[in-house]
């Protein structure tokens, strides 16, 4: 069986990629290559025979048919997207660009290619819309997000998110394309960008230099290793029903601030002569609309579809550390096209 991924370059998109390959599927990835795509991330299965790489623009009608076309795949995973709130504050444009206008393009060309297969291929084809928590907006301190939250996006980028998520939806219910939707909690792990908390925040470390947190570091996110999320796309794909959303979180709430702290002592014992890293934190002035909470309620998943985390927050934190320390070549080349500025800051009239 033959899967497309889009975005397939970039960091939960090449996790993906590489389980895939890994365990024999033939994989199409498809990604523009933009400053966070990134073919390092692609190395250990680029050239494999079950692999092929196509630089392409989902906003491109024509290419993203030509793909379906000529690779026939019985599932596309939609993961490309423009994904950073800070850009989005400062670009909004270019997310509305490539989360919307792509989406709507490349669910045009998935009906198009889903319209002209056989009976048996049509009822196995799925269209996987992986998306973010986010679109839900900012929770109070004991709510969770659920099947059936509504959307209530706060941001450019969760803006431009649960406007493709509509778009999937619609797709489906009006032209009975099948289509599954996630919503994912925050991800970590190898291979992701530097501008990111968690990998700034230790690259920052290694080297230092000031690491910025928000505010007072007080807004909780919740935790979820790359390769369980990966995990749980490949069982959404293969035992979720159509139409359906599924939410994807790890149970592992943490406060940027204390996330912060665990990296610090994490370094400590891993580069004493820098300790302690926790000198280093620096408070910066808060992301503007930064939302104070996000927490998964997986109960769905779980139950439905059998799908645990393999990793818990500490384990994973401690084994991500370790990926950056030990791979500090890709962090230099990953780095070249970031400089660890600030962004989406607004100027304080556009702020009042």
């Amino acid at each position: 069986m033959t899967a497309v991924v889009t975005g397939g370059a970039g960091f939960i998109g090449s996790a993906l990629v590489r389980a895939l390959v890994g365990d024999g599927e033939h994989v199409v990835t498809v990604d523009k290559l933009t400053y966070a795509g990134n073919l390092d991330n692609l190395a250990s299965v680029i050239d494999h025979p079950n692999h092929v790489f196509i630089c392409a623009d989902i906003c491109d009608g024509a290419a993203m048919a030509a793909v379906l076309r000529d690779h026939r795949p019985r599932t596309l995973y939609h993961l490309a997207a423009e994904s950073h709130v800070d850009r989005s504050i400062d670009a909004p444009a270019v997310f509305i660009q490539t989360n919307v206008v792509g989406t709507a393009t490349l669910l045009e060309a998935a009906l198009d290619y889903w319209r002209t297969l056989g009976p048996a291929d049509r009822a196995g084809f799925r269209f996987m819309q992986i998306s973010t928590d986010e679109v839900y907006g900012e929770l109070g301190p004991t709510e969770y997000f659920a099947d059936g939250s509504p959307y209530r996006p706060n941001s450019p980028y969760s803006a431009s998110k649960a406007g493709a998520d509509h778009l999937v939806r619609a797709w489906f219910h009006t032209y009975g394309l099948p289509v599954l939707v996630s919503n994912c909690s925050n991800n970590y792990g190898p291979y992701q960008f530097p501008e990111k908390l968690i990998p700034l925040m230790v690259l920052s470390g290694l080297a230092e230099k000031p690491l910025p947190v928000y505010g007072q570091g007080l807004n909780i996110r919740d935790w979820l290793h790359v390769d369980d999320h990966v995990a749980a796309l490949r069982r959404i794909v293969d035992r979720g029903r159509i139409g359906e959303t599924y939410l994807i979180g790890a149970r592992a709430e943490a406060r940027n601030i204390d996330l912060v702290h665990a990296i610090c002592r994490l370094l400590d014992q891993r580069r004493p002569e820098g300790a302690p890293h926790a000198r280093l934190i620096s408070f910066v002035t808060d992301r503007p609309g930064h939302d104070a909470r996000y927490a998964i309620d997986p109960s769905k998943i779980e139950c439905e579809l059998e799908w645990r985390p393999r990793y818990d927050l500490d384990r994973g934190l401690a084994s991500t550390v370790d990926w950056y320390i030990s791979n500090q070549q890709w962090c230099q080349r990953a780095s070249a096209t970031y400089r660890q500025e600030r962004l989406g800051v607004l100027a304080p009239t556009e702020a009042a």
